[in-house]
């Protein structure tokens, strides 16, 4: 089984990644959370619950769990304080202790507002991240950035909040429609432009394989992944330095998010959109090569066309931007690549070179 270790100190936890984990997940929870956890909480969406509570919660209650559910909408906008409040109310209504934890069984989504609140609640109690989307296998519910949106803007509200364990089964992503899967492949391009021009090649020439879930294709690029975020969550956890560098493509695409009021764009498609930008804005710097720039578009474009986002306007994209958790001193600070592999921070781009080049890459 690929073991992909985050290494923290005491916050140190694994990432599993086999086929048919899943009905593993009571065993593998009770050996991190220990004896002494009497109840789980499992977080999920009505989607992803029709499918795969039912297996979930059997393989906890095997292991001696006491198992509460808990749902929430399935979209990026239930991913709100509302919904948090929700989850307070229905954890002290059952009087959910320190000593027990919450099971996150979904997406992003579902990750990350269920991570928030076992950050809050009681000051914190334990998370299992079970990702179910192949964005969340490979990003999100690895390196314990937790959060919910504001109307205005994206991840404003937050905290970081590691799990215990991160449990990973390629199999649950055969029920993904095909929408979802090339969400996900747009996240991973963004690692191999950042950091491993190897990994950015390998998508490229192997992109029908990973949209057809070919099995072995699918179980290298997650554990890929994973293990280029292990590593640089364990040399800058809190997002202090490094750790910026995997925002390539998110300044923009949280302001397409939050401007269209999270409804037209999957996440991993508004990275796209800002992934195209921010490679424009390096070109017109003369910071990155045009047939490097082109070949990121080739990859974006090789794996599906992305929603549109012409019709937005240029004007509330700005203002959202200036609104992003990542601006200091007033100052919009971008992610942009200088070679595929490698990228740098600025954070002195010009207002009308991020005009011309959103312009360019939105149309």
């Amino acid at each position: 089984m690929p073991t992909v270790p985050v290494k923290l100190g005491s916050r140190s936890y694994q990432i599993l990644i086999s086929a048919g984990l899943l009905d593993e997940l009571g065993g593998r929870a009770r050996t991190s959370l220990g004896a002494n956890c009497g109840r789980a909480v499992l977080v999920s969406n009505m989607t992803v619950g029709r499918i795969y509570r039912d297996r979930s919660v059997r393989s906890l209650r095997h292991a001696g769990f006491k198992v509460h559910s808990f749902s929430i909408g399935d979209g990026e906008r239930f991913k709100s304080l509302r919904t948090a409040e929700s989850l307070f109310g229905f954890l002290i209504e059952h009087g959910i202790e320190r000593s027990d934890a919450i099971v996150a069984l979904g997406g992003g989504v579902v990750g990350d507002l269920a991570g928030f609140v076992a950050a809050t609640y009681l000051r914190g109690i334990r998370l299992i991240q079970v990702p179910t989307t192949l964005l969340a296998q490979i990003d999100s519910s690895v390196g314990g950035k937790t959060a919910v949106n504001h109307a205005l803007g994206k991840n404003l509200i937050g905290a970081f909040h590691q799990p215990s364990l991160v449990l990973i089964d390629p199999d649950v992503l055969g029920t993904l429609p095909a929408r979802q899967t090339q969400a996900g492949l747009y996240e991973a391009i963004k690692y191999g432009v950042i950091l491993d021009r190897r990994l950015f090649n390998s998508i490229s020439d192997n992109i029908d394989q990973l949209k057809n879930l070919d099995a072995t294709r699918l179980e290298l690029l997650i554990a890929r992944c994973c293990s280029l975020k292990a590593g640089v969550v364990g040399r800058d956890e809190r997002e202090s330095g490094l750790r910026k560098i995997l925002n390539f493509g998110h300044t923009v695409g949280h302001a397409l998010e939050a401007v269209s009021r999270y409804r037209r764009f999957l996440h991993g498609e508004a990275v796209g959109h800002g992934m195209r930008a921010a490679s424009r804005i390096a070109e017109r710097l003369g910071l990155l090569n045009a047939a490097d720039r082109e070949m990121i578009d080739a990859a974006i474009a090789g794996v599906g066309k992305l929603p549109a986002a012409g019709t937005l306007a240029l004007d509330d994209m700005i203002s959202a931007i200036h609104r992003d958790k990542k601006v200091e001193a007033g100052r919009a600070t971008f992610v942009l690549p200088v070679e595929i592999g490698k990228v740098v921070m600025r954070s002195d781009v010009p207002p009308p070179v991020i005009r011309a080049a959103l312009k360019d890459a939105l149309k």
